[in-house]
C-alpha cells in the first residue's frame, strides 16, 4: 500500500488564526521546505536555522527595504513621504556594509556590554519605582500598559537623555513610527500620521543633539559626540537619523520582550517556580522567550544578485522573509524544540539576529527585560494571568507583540 506525504497548504500569515499562533503552520512549512518560494507573500519564506544563517551572512541578501516601504503607502500620502524616507535610509539597519559598519561604528563603544551595565543599578531602580506605582497587590490591571510599556521608556528616555517633560510628545512619535515600519498602519491618514511623526521625532531629536552639543550630560547623545565621530566617520544627519532608530527599536522591542516572557511563564508552572526558586534564572527565561516566541517573528531582505539557496535560485530583486520564529525552532538545531526551558543551553538562537546585524541594543533590552522579569516574579509572587486561554496580538507581520496582558496583581 502507497502512502502519501500530506499535502502542505500554505496559509496567509496576517491572517486571524495565524496572529494568534503562527507556530504550527510555520513548522509545517519549515519541514515542508526550508526555502519556499510563497505566491500569496510575493517572497521567498525561509524558515530552516541553517537557511537563514546562510543569508544572514550572504552579502547577496540585502537589508535594504526602504522601496517596500515606500511602496506600500497609498498614493495620496506620498507627498508627506519624501523627508520621512530619506530619515529611514539613514537607519543602520537598512543599509548594507560597508555603509552599515561605517553607521555602526559610530554607537559601538556605547553598546557595549561593560557601556550598558552603567544602567544597571539605574534600571532596578526603575524597575522597583514603577511596580510600587502600578503593580499593588490585589489589583487588577494591563500588564503591558502598567510595566512593559513604561519601563522600557523610562529606561531608554534616560539613556538617550530625553529630559522628563519631553517624554509623551517622545514616545507618541516613537509609536506611530512603529505603526510605520511594522506595517500596522493600514489606512491613508495612519499613514499621514505616521510619516509625519518619523520628521517631527527626527527634528526634535536634532535640537537635542544641538542643546547636547552645548551643555554635555550623562547619556548616549553625549557620550557619542565626545568620542569625536559625529562630523567626521558620519555626518550630524546621519547621526540623527539613526537616533530615530535607536528611539525606535529600543522600546517597542523591549516591551514586548517583558510581555512575553511573563506570558511564557505564568501558563507553565513549572518553569515559573524554578525562576522563583533561582531568580538568576529570569536570564534563561527570557532568552528562552527571544528563541520560542520573541518580539520578532521576522525580517525582510531582497535579492541584490541572483544566488542558490538550498537548490533553490532566488532572482536579483526578489523579497525574501528571514522567518527566525521558524529557525529559532528547528529540531535540527534545538533538541525538543517547542520545549520552553529556562536551563536551556547550547545552540545560539536568533531572536536578535545575527552577525553584521545583529541587534546593537541586544544587552540593554537585556538589562531591562530581566530586571523587569525577575522583580514580578520575586517579588509579586501573587501575580496571576486575569484571562491566561485567550491573550490576543498584534497583526503584525514583523512583531509579535501582545495588545494587552490582563493581570491580578
Amino acid at each position: 500500500m502507497t502512502t502519501h506525504a500530506p499535502v502542505f497548504t500554505e496559509r496567509y500569515l496576517l491572517s486571524p488564526d495565524m496572529i494568534a499562533d503562527p507556530y504550527g503552520h510555520l513548522d509545517a512549512l519549515r519541514d515542508h521546505a526550508p526555502v519556499h518560494w510563497s505566491p500569496l507573500h510575493h517572497a521567498w519564506l525561509v524558515t530552516g536555522y541553517d537557511q537563514v544563517m546562510r543569508c544572514l551572512r550572504d552579502p547577496a541578501v540585502s537589508a535594504d527595504r526602504v522601496r517596500p516601504l515606500m511602496d506600500a503607502v497609498p498614493q495620496g500620502a506620498r507627498e508627506d513621504a519624501e523627508r520621512a524616507f530619506g530619515i529611514l535610509s539613514r537607519w543602520m539597519v537598512f543599509n548594507d556594509p560597508p555603509e552599515h559598519r561605517r553607521l555602526r561604528q559610530v554607537f559601538q563603544e556605547a553598546f557595549a556590554a561593560r557601556a550598558v551595565a552603567r544602567y544597571r543599578a539605574f534600571t532596578e531602580k526603575a524597575t522597583r519605582a514603577v511596580l510600587a506605582r502600578r503593580a499593588t497587590p490585589g489589583r487588577t490591571g494591563d500588564l503591558l500598559a502598567d510595566v512593559a510599556r513604561p519601563l522600557p521608556a523610562l529606561v531608554f528616555a534616560r539613556w538617550l537623555g530625553i529630559p522628563p517633560t519631553d517624554g509623551p510628545s517622545f514616545w507618541y512619535w516613537n509609536a506611530r513610527v512603529a505603526d510605520l515600519v511594522l506595517g500596522t498602519a493600514q489606512e491613508e491618514s495612519e499613514y499621514r500620521a505616521s510619516l509625519q511623526a518619523l520628521v517631527s521625532l527626527d527634528d526634535y531629536l536634532g535640537a537635542l543633539v544641538a542643546r547636547r552639543r552645548a551643555e554635555p550630560g550623562d547619556d548616549l547623545i553625549s557620550q557619542v559626540l565626545r568620542e569625536g565621530r559625529v562630523g567626521d566617520s558620519v555626518t550630524e544627519e546621519e547621526f540623527v537619523g539613526m537616533l530615530t532608530q535607536m528611539a525606535f527599536a529600543g522600546g517597542e522591542t523591549t516591551s514586548n520582550l517583558i510581555a512575553n516572557t511573563v506570558l511564557a511563564l505564568h501558563t507553565r508552572p513549572d518553569q515559573l517556580a524554578a525562576v522563583r526558586a533561582e531568580p538568576e534564572l529570569a536570564r534563561g527565561a527570557v532568552e528562552e522567550t527571544l528563541r520560542l516566541d520573541g518580539p520578532s517573528k521576522m525580517s525582510i531582505r531582497t535579492a541584490a544578485r541572483d544566488l542558490d539557496l538550498d537548490g533553490r535560485t532566488l532572482r536579483a530583486g526578489d523579497r525574501i522573509f528571514l522567518v527566525t520564529a521558524a529557525a529559532n525552532r528547528d529540531p535540527a538545531r534545538f533538541p525538543d524544540p517547542g520545549r520552553f526551558d529556562v536551563r536551556r543551553c547550547g545552540a545560539t538562537h536568533l531572536g536578535f539576529g545575527f552577525g553584521a546585524h545583529f541587534c546593537i541594543g541586544a544587552a540593554l533590552a537585556r538589562l531591562v527585560a530581566v530586571a523587569a522579569v525577575r522583580t514580578l516574579v520575586c517579588d509579586h509572587p501573587g501575580l496571576t494571568l486575569a484571562d491566561p486561554g485567550r491573550p490576543t496580538w498584534q497583526p503584525s507581520l514583523l512583531n509579535r507583540g501582545l495588545t494587552a496582558l490582563p493581570v491580578h496583581y
